[in-house]
């Protein structure tokens, strides 16, 4: 039984989304809801293994659909174990990358079929998404730009990609937005961190009523 609230947090790489997600904790922890705050792939310790053997810049021969598989596995996981007996509890789940980010990366970044990941999503899931999808749209080049600039970011394998893949990514996710506009809301992720920011919580406030 789902009794809490499911955000999710989406983007390309540099995007920016993992630091406001982290700035909104504060407010939820003022206004006292009860949370968690959690990533894909990782979250729990089975999952965490996995994404280390995902984003290990020397895994480079990787096959695409090895990648989805682990990423899959590593869902399921972390679904069971951290996010369902949360949200049961009645919590606001907000999770660093979801389901949206198969697609985006495996579907249009490394062209296999998006309803073949579709499926895998909801044999994983059980059919769940989020109540609420936060995607911070930048243009590729400035987020690849930001990771470079970032010394205290790790390097994975995905940031070793060509910058094609990257421009392939944010197409996914802009065609994601275009198919599910009551769930998922384009954030400017070009502008300053503070306006980012309030426009997030305006959304949070409009969409869910939370931090009203």
């Amino acid at each position: 039984m789902v009794n809490g609230t499911l955000i999710s947090f989406e983007g390309p790489e540099g995007a920016g989304k993992s630091s406001v997600l982290e700035a909104v904790l504060p407010l939820l922890e003022e206004k006292g809801i009860p949370f968690i705050t959690t990533r894909e792939p990782g979250g729990v310790d089975i999952a965490e293994k996995i994404r280390q053997v995902i984003l290990d810049p020397d895994h480079t021969r990787m096959d695409a659909k090895t990648e989805l598989l682990l990423y899959i596995a590593s869902r399921r996981q972390h679904l069971v174990e951290r996010v369902l007996p949360a949200l049961a509890a009645g919590k606001v789940v907000l999770m660093d990358r979801f389901i949206d980010s198969s697609v985006a990366y495996q579907g249009y970044g490394r062209g296999l079929s998006v309803e073949d990941i579709e499926w895998l999503n909801q044999f994983a899931t059980d059919g769940l998404k989020p109540d609420l999808t936060l995607y911070f749209d930048l243009d590729v080049e400035e987020g690849l730009a930001r990771i470079a600039k970032n010394q205290e970011r790790e390097v994975n394998r995905l940031d070793l990609e060509g910058l094609e893949l990257h421009q392939k990514v944010r197409q996914g996710y802009l065609a994601l937005y275009e198919k599910e506009p009551e769930r998922i809301v384009k954030i400017d992720a070009s502008q300053s961190f503070e306006a980012v920011f309030a426009d997030v919580l305006a959304v949070l406030e409009t969409r869910l009523g939370i931090l009203k």
